[in-house]
């Protein structure tokens, strides 16, 4: 936002912000000068603005506005679109019906990414068995979802209007396909804050060898105040970048240097009214604190050798086993909002790469046994009680075969008519099953779930209105489930 001022000879609506600070530098107080100056003067001016002046944290716990079951969230993302024929929502009909033209019916007004003409259905060449208490059929390439299977509400019926990944991504993480929204993490630290001041409200982990195709605007803070953004943190080397001390500078000349800092940009606030002036203070404090708190809950040395096995991580090894461990700990220090993306799920066929005989058995083993280990811990814990955990990806997958340029590898292509999620934890019905789909998996049969839906029902669990729950921006009232009514709370899943 641009601030108008009049000052004598200046012109008329020019922004003196710089110029303000280009007067204090020239007057001898660069950067090194302010440093010098801050470890030399035991009670400046500057210093005691900072000292003077306390600003209420806005990440400081805040009581929602309902009855909440949830007081924290744990979102494992599986980009790419995990294929759901082969995983969660098996079909013995698709089976039987391997190789042969796919039903007119099935294609037409469908839109898809990149099946042309009219392709061969594809069965699953992988078995499943019925899992208890479901009672239903899952596939045997992830064994160790057995274990949790108890606590778990499959969701075999979630749609969609996107079919390419990031705007399907932004869509279901931000209430909109396209960039500059907040993401849901944001929104539940706004209305919540954080219960741990020394770490952030909003942790993001990424894994498979590459970020989500949405990018960083998928825990991006859009309009709301920056302190709510995702803190992004790595599971090998240094887990946040740049927020240790330079050698040389030692913490209490660190701690001298940002008071000295915090007075400039407040007195700058103070002049201008810059929301962001109070962002970046605060943003300056978290970084400070997280040079202790950080390496305390992200130092997987410290682990025990069987807990590490349960996990499959290696310490110094970035995974998406690590990644779990990891999300346990900062669950248990009541971080608000961890969510792990893990992409490889992009099961296209077009090589050894991405397919369903290669690739995806390997990614159902990097993921299978963490999980299953990470929800043991939760549940022995307690903290599942209270915690709402989340798995899926933005879209579904064909029944049919992608044989994309002819490829004799096995794969599918994007479908947004329907997938497959799972919930557990705070406030989620346990070993049910809600929804279904077509004898093909090629739609939802009954009781369809919205991506709008969820995010309803995330906010809801958390204590929110979500109709009500809003944040004024650009003149309109903006929410994460959007401007018009029909998102609506999936009560039929709720304990």
């Amino acid at each position: 936002m641009t601030h108008t001022h009049s000052n004598g000879g200046a012109p008329k609506g020019q922004d003196l912000r710089g110029a303000a600070r280009r007067t204090f530098l020239k007057q001898g107080l660069g950067l090194g000068a302010m440093a010098m100056a801050a470890m030399e003067a035991k009670a400046s001016p500057l210093t005691r603005i900072a000292q003077e002046s306390p600003r209420p944290s806005p990440m400081l716990p805040k009581k929602p506005p309902l009855p909440a079951k949830a007081k924290r969230v744990l979102y494992l993302s599986m980009s790419g679109a995990p294929p759901q024929h082969d995983m969660f929502d098996p079909k013995p009909k698709l089976d039987q019906l391997d190789g042969t033209l796919c039903p007119d019916e099935f294609l037409e007004g469908r839109r898809l990414a990149f099946i042309k003409g009219r392709p061969k259905l594809l069965g699953s060449p992988h078995p499943s068995s019925i899992v208890d208490p479901l009672g239903t059929r899952i596939t045997d390439q992830m064994p160790h979802f057995r274990e949790y299977a108890k606590d778990v509400c499959l969701v075999r019926s979630m749609y969609t209007d996107q079919f390419n990944h990031a705007p399907a991504e932004m869509l279901l993480y931000t209430g909109n396909q396209t960039v500059g929204k907040p993401s849901i993490g944001s929104w539940a630290t706004w209305g919540l804050g954080s219960m741990n001041q020394d770490l952030p409200g909003f942790v993001v982990l990424v894994s498979g060898g590459s970020d989500p195709t949405g990018g960083k605007s998928l825990w991006s803070s859009g309009f709301l105040p920056s302190e709510y953004q995702g803190v992004r943190l790595r599971s090998a080397g240094d887990a946040v970048l740049y927020v240790s001390d330079p050698k040389g500078l030692s913490r209490p000349m660190r701690r001298r240097m940002l008071d000295v800092l915090k007075g400039l940009n407040e007195d700058d606030h103070g002049r201008h009214g810059d929301p962001e002036t109070l962002a970046r203070i605060a943003q300056y404090e978290l970084a400070y604190r997280m040079q202790l708190s950080v390496p305390e809950v992200t130092d997987l040395t410290k682990e025990t050798p069987e807990t590490l096995e349960r996990y499959g991580a290696k310490p110094g090894e970035a995974s998406f086993a690590a990644n779990c461990l990891l999300a346990r700990n900062l669950l248990k220090s009541d971080v608000r909002f961890v969510q792990l993306y893990d992409w490889g799920w992009d099961i296209h066929g077009t090589g050894a790469g991405d397919d369903l005989i290669t690739k995806y058995p390997e990614k159902c083993k990097e993921t299978d046994r963490p999980i299953a280990a990470l929800m043991k811990d939760l549940g022995d814990s307690g903290l599942l009680e209270d915690t709402l955990v989340v798995w899926g990806g933005e879209f579904g997958r064909t029944p049919m075969l992608e044989a994309r340029g002819g490829s004799k590898f096995l794969g599918r292509d994007h479908q947004p008519n329907c997938f497959t999620m799972w919930l557990a934890g705070a406030g989620i019905k346990k070993g049910y099953v809600h929804g279904e789909t077509d004898e093909l998996g090629a739609t939802v049969a009954t009781d369809g779930v919205s991506v709008r839906d969820l995010q309803a029902t995330i906010l809801h669990l958390l204590g929110f209105d979500p109709e009500r729950m809003r944040f004024p921006f650009q003149g309109l009232d903006q929410r994460l489930i959007g401007p018009s009514h029909g998102p609506r709370v999936v009560k039929e899943i709720l304990s």
